[in-house]
């Protein structure tokens, strides 16, 4: 059984079909999305598949292009698929949602729709961004879950996305202490250094590295610093406190 009916014309509105399709199956599943092109198995009679394939469905997105109340003839044609599946809807009692494809598609106007299809122009109908497709197809997913019951259970992405307070343990088995952090507010009572490539400098004082020994004059300053020279065998010396002289007076 499909929840979601896609309503569709060949030509204005397809590939945002397809793609409300993609994503809606994405996180219901394939088979409670029905779209015709995708759904109308080779050798079934189509006229059957759509109109049952209508009459199972919580809700019918009807996909409306920029060209859509320009197929004048079509719409007031009574074996135009695009109409029958909307008088079907009508005629069941299911929800439609005039999905509104492109920034240059206005709102139905029941001076362009013939009698038939004019209480369209009544629905609240929802725009479709096509420079934002990411924010459009994720409000369709999220009003299919709240108008459709039952789908709101499946929706794959609710559930595997984590709330924004909770936080998981991504570093396996501890042995002794270890703090795992995120957004950080405030003083956190110490100094925080992650993936450093360079000096690191957390207070007053100057830091020198010389990763190999250089012949000549060095030079340090600094009423604090810690330093490291040469290919590391050895201790790590620290100054604090002293005035500014040449380290090569200690030799």
């Amino acid at each position: 059984m499909a929840d979601v009916f896609i309503n569709y014309r060949t030509g204005d509105g397809d590939k945002t079909a397809a793609l409300i399709d993609q994503e809606l199956s994405r996180r219901f599943g394939r088979k409670r999305i029905f779209r015709a092109s995708k759904s109308i198995a080779p050798g079934y009679a189509y006229p059957d598949v759509l109109l049952t394939g209508v009459r199972r469905s919580s809700v019918l997105l009807a996909v409306i292009g920029p060209d859509w109340t320009n197929f004048q003839a079509r719409l007031r044609d009574p074996e135009d698929w695009v109409r029958k599946e909307i008088l079907e809807a009508f005629a069941c009692g299911i929800p439609i949602v005039p999905v509104l494809d492109g920034r240059k598609t206005d709102r139905l106007s029941k001076a362009d729709l013939p009698d038939e299809l004019a209480r369209l122009a009544d629905l609240q109908s929802i725009p479709f961004d096509t420079h934002d497709t990411e924010t459009g197809l994720k409000r369709l997913g999220d009003l299919a879950a709240e108008l459709v019951p039952g789908l709101h259970d499946l929706d794959r992405v609710s559930a595997s996305s984590p709330a924004p307070t909770e936080v998981r343990n991504s570093i396996g088995d501890v042995s002794g202490t270890a703090v795992q952090s995120r957004d950080f507010t405030g003083d956190v009572g110490g100094t925080v250094i992650k993936d450093s490539h360079g000096p690191v400098h957390t207070g007053r004082g100057n830091i020198y590295q010389n990763s190999r020994h250089v012949l000549g004059d060095r030079h340090f300053s600094g009423n604090g610093m810690t330093y490291f020279e040469g290919d590391h065998h050895g201790d790590i010396r620290h100054r604090f406190g002293e005035h500014d002289r040449r380290e090569d007076d200690d030799r």
